[in-house]
């Protein structure tokens, strides 16, 4: 029988507790059962109502992985369209630039074109909307990445790992940063009924003030400075200042910061000839803001804070940043990139 298919005693007690479990996967589990107790692919398709190819997806993956493949998740998939496979591939390797197209990004409706002109099947847009979903591609927006890499990544790594692992009790190391408040919200997503669309009242005139912060490694504790209006060294000195004080029961302070310009000039330079015996600085590999713990502190603020407030002036929102800051003490430190066996 051209649908038939055998199951060992082992398989078959799999697919029965996948059957019984109501899970998902229970109807793909029904049909590979019944074909394995001689029913044709149309008494199969009568006693279940599935169609000819969810039937045929089952036998082809039995065949080809075994039966264990019916009790995966995703269940085995019916067999994929070459038109179906040709598009993911050029969603993963090409640009609608690479086929003419004044395109930066793929639609539906240009992969259809081009799916005409290049294999001459005719699809919709549509289809092609749901054949990816089917291969579980999403709409929605990708992360920013910096291309460059700093080629002594590893080593600075290396030497912030030893500096922590062997941190007298009399030292404290901090991770500095600075955060840009700004009094237009930054907008994101919230819920609203469908079709309609929310709105986010502005200010209109926009400004924007900077926070120095610094996360304390051993405590979590965020020690955030007055807000600049600009973001530049006399920012980052004021900030050290602060740090010196906040932390006097500290014989040396290790502040570890990114690569901008202004945290190496020579205002800092002579800042640290003259307390050099207090303050230390560590240099961060550029590229990787990744490697600073408090840059997820400050994402946390603006999803809590900035992202679509309403308020209306810069000291109501001021108030709330540094309210926020002193409520969410401690902080969770990400230690995992920074232990020695990483």
């Amino acid at each position: 029988m051209e649908g038939s298919i055998r199951l060992t005693a082992e398989e078959r007690k799999c697919l029965l507790r996948v059957y019984r479990s109501g899970a998902k996967q229970s109807r793909r589990a029904h049909i590979v059962l019944l074909l394995a107790d001689g029913l044709s692919v149309r008494e199969v398709r009568r006693v279940t109502y599935a169609s000819f190819d969810l039937i045929a997806g089952c036998v082809g993956q039995v065949r080809t992985r075994g039966a264990a493949a019916v009790a995966e998740p995703d269940g085995p998939a019916a067999a994929l369209p070459a038109w179906l496979a040709r598009v993911a591939r050029w969603l993963t390797t090409k640009t609608p630039g690479d086929f003419g197209y004044f395109r930066t990004r793929w639609s539906c409706e240009t992969l259809a074109e081009v799916l005409a002109w290049e294999v001459g099947v005719s699809k919709s847009a549509e289809t092609v909307r749901r054949g990816l979903h089917r291969l579980k591609f999403v709409w929605r927006r990708p992360r920013p990445v910096v291309g460059p890499v700093d080629p002594d990544y590893a080593e600075k790594l290396r030497d912030i790992r030893w500096l922590l692992a062997h941190l007298p009790p009399d030292e404290a190391a901090v991770f500095q940063d600075e955060v840009d408040i700004h009094l237009n919200p930054k907008i994101g997503s919230c819920w609203m009924r469908r079709g309609q669309q929310a709105e986010v009242v502005t200010p209109g005139n926009n400004e924007k003030r900077h926070v120095a912060g610094s996360l304390h490694w051993r405590t979590g504790t965020l020690l955030a400075s007055p807000p600049g209006r600009q973001r530049n060294a006399q920012l980052f000195l004021a900030h050290l200042d602060d740090l010196r004080h906040r932390l006097r029961c500290y014989r040396r302070i290790h502040v570890i910061c990114d690569n901008a310009r202004f945290h190496d000039c020579r205002a800092v330079r002579d800042y640290l000839e003259r307390w050099g015996d207090r303050i230390v600085l560590h240099f961060l590999p550029k590229y990787a803001p990744e490697t600073n713990p408090i840059e997820r502190v400050w994402w946390h603020l603006h999803e809590t804070i900035t992202r679509n407030h309403r308020f209306q002036t810069m000291d109501q929102l001021l108030d709330e940043v540094y309210e926020w800051i002193e409520t969410e003490q401690a902080f969770a430190v990400e230690t995992s990139l920074y232990s020695l066996a990483a």
